[in-house]
């Protein structure tokens, strides 16, 4: 009889569990642990990790034969202070506030004191706040006429996933543009295209970066980098949108645009920069006639990725790199040296 008494007890006992909060549950094992170990409390707290505070609160409110008393209560009160600025007032600021769309508590102060409305900009912004929630005062529609330039969807370039593979040339190429000012009123436009595995670039320079140019660029592109190119990155520059992005998707590129104001997600072709400014702008003695400075542009391409030992590729060139990463994946083992 003993036995079934405490089967119906127990029972009893998981049906009042199944009730009750996991927080509460988890509050029910602090109990039965300082009941278990001779009613030790300060054990029990250094065991659940608790304050003595907090284990002694919940003991005065724990009843044995209430369960329930270990559920958490909110400690909303229970009247609340409703506010009490006339209602003169908060017709002013919705009539103020309806006129001047996009002026703040701050301004409306000033505008509420020429109407004999002496109130704080904390008071005049806890009642808009109340408007709005109230559904009474509504934010208009922005008409995008905005002379901050807005984001567009792209129609084919995508941030680039998070843990997307780059083991082998070609797969991530970054490109980006650099301005050039030779002389007083003279602005060129200098594209790179930097392979982030090989440090391969092909380089290009041109009046203006349109979308026009870059995507002629592809084409420069990827006839000058000794393997093919499976993605490109770029920033949200205007000169990679439009007809450079319809190019890449024709060509079956991926395109990935960088977020606003991270230039250094793109670092590689930005220390390029540095290089190509610092190691061939700087010191070429060229008249930055296009068809010159082309020509010349084109030999340095070549002494970057022919000639010019990089750190970054234990001081091989781009070059060598590649015929070693060719080499070992012909024999089965592709081990790159960066």
């Amino acid at each position: 009889m003993k036995v079934v008494s405490g089967v119906v007890a127990g029972a009893y006992r998981l049906a009042r569990l199944q009730e009750l909060s996991p927080e509460a549950r988890r509050r029910l094992k602090w109990f039965d642990y300082y009941q278990a170990h001779g009613r030790n409390a300060r054990l029990t707290c250094r065991y659940f990790g608790i304050s003595p505070q907090t284990f002694y609160r919940w003991k005065r409110r724990y009843d044995s034969k209430h369960l329930e008393s270990l559920q958490g209560h909110s400690h909303r009160p229970g009247h609340l202070r409703q506010p009490t600025y006339p209602e003169a007032l908060v017709e002013a600021v919705l009539k103020l506030r309806e006129k001047y769309a996009r002026w703040g508590k701050d301004k409306l102060v000033v505008l509420l004191k020429g109407e004999e409305f002496d109130y704080s900009a904390s008071t005049v912004g806890r009642i808009i706040h109340r408007l709005k929630a109230r559904g009474v005062l509504r934010e208009p529609v922005r008409n995008h006429v905005s002379a901050h330039r807005r984001g567009l969807k792209r129609s084919y370039a995508i941030r680039k996933p998070k843990g997307y593979p780059i083991t082998q040339p070609g797969d991530v190429v970054e490109l980006d543009t650099l301005d050039l000012r030779p002389a007083p009123g003279v602005l060129l436009k200098h594209f790179t295209a930097h392979d982030v595995i090989s440090r391969w670039n092909v380089l290009s320079i041109n009046s203006r970066a349109t979308a026009a140019t870059a995507a002629h660029f592809l084409d420069i592109m990827e006839r000058r980098m000794p393997f093919p190119v499976k993605a490109v990155q770029v920033d949200g520059g205007s000169e990679f949108e439009a007809v450079f992005e319809e190019e890449c998707q024709k060509r079956g590129i991926k395109l990935f645009v960088l977020p606003p104001r991270s230039p250094k997600l793109n670092g590689g072709v930005e220390r390029a920069h540095r290089t190509h400014t610092e190691e061939f702008y700087e010191v070429t003695e060229s008249s930055f006639d296009l068809t010159e400075i082309r020509d010349e542009l084109l030999t340095w391409e070549g002494v970057y990725n022919t000639v010019r030992p990089h750190q970054a590729l234990r001081y091989v060139t781009p070059l060598q790199f590649l015929k070693q990463w060719q080499k070992s994946k012909e024999g089965g083992k592709v081990s790159l040296i960066i």
